[in-house]
């Protein structure tokens, strides 16, 4: 660890944690519409639609701090880019709850249950992490394992997308569907993007 004279802002450390916490929030929302009756969608995407303004609060609440602090914990710019790709997480998976809802999808196709197990073992592995910044020690193992999660989640999104194509689905519902499945990928993606910025203050940290 490099050594400092001066004080620091610590509040952000408590702050990446919240914001880490409410996605969890959201992979157990996402898990339970897996479940749900069709009829129970739409109050889930109202949970969902709740945690994502959570996120928006916990991220705005990041950047006012970090615009009223002279002093932070690592470089701006590494804040503020952590707190917007842990943002994007929570902004895709609302999506694709409001995608299901809007679209009316009967049934979602075989394949997604194990895109939202990743993103919830993701979500799980993020939320641990973050408490971690405040050392920057322990950190190793969750950048490697989000990153072959999101190997995972390529392969099950290209399974996915073939299966969309396979002639079983009519033109419109291949449409809505693989919207869906697209913003699933996009979400792993963005847990992606955190564990390299992660991995970049932790560097330059050390």
């Amino acid at each position: 660890m490099r050594f400092r004279l001066t004080p620091r802002e610590t509040s952000f450390y408590d702050m990446f944690a919240a914001s880490a916490d409410n996605i969890v929030t959201g992979s157990k929302l996402l898990m339970e519409l897996l479940g749900a009756d069709p009829s129970a969608r739409a109050e889930i995407a109202e949970r969902m639609r709740a945690a994502e303004h959570a996120g928006d609060d916990a991220t705005h609440a990041i950047f006012h701090q970090l615009n009223s602090s002279f002093i932070t914990p690592f470089d701006r710019e590494d804040i503020y880019s952590l707190a917007s790709c842990l943002d994007d997480i929570m902004d895709f998976m609302e999506e694709a709850v409001d995608l299901v809802v809007l679209y009316n999808v009967e049934e979602l196709p075989k394949g997604v249950e194990q895109q939202i197990e990743v993103l919830a073992r993701a979500a799980e592995l993020t939320a641990e992490a973050m408490p971690h910044l405040r050392t920057m020690e322990n950190l190793t193992e969750y950048w490697i394992e989000v990153n072959r999660l999101e190997n995972q989640a390529d392969q099950i999104h290209r399974k996915l997308l073939a299966h969309l194509f396979n002639g079983k689905y009519d033109a419109i519902e291949v449409l809505k569907l693989k919207q869906i499945v697209d913003v699933l990928e996009e979400a792993a993606d963005a847990f992606e993007h955190v564990a390299n910025t992660v991995e970049t203050i932790a560097v330059k940290e050390s």
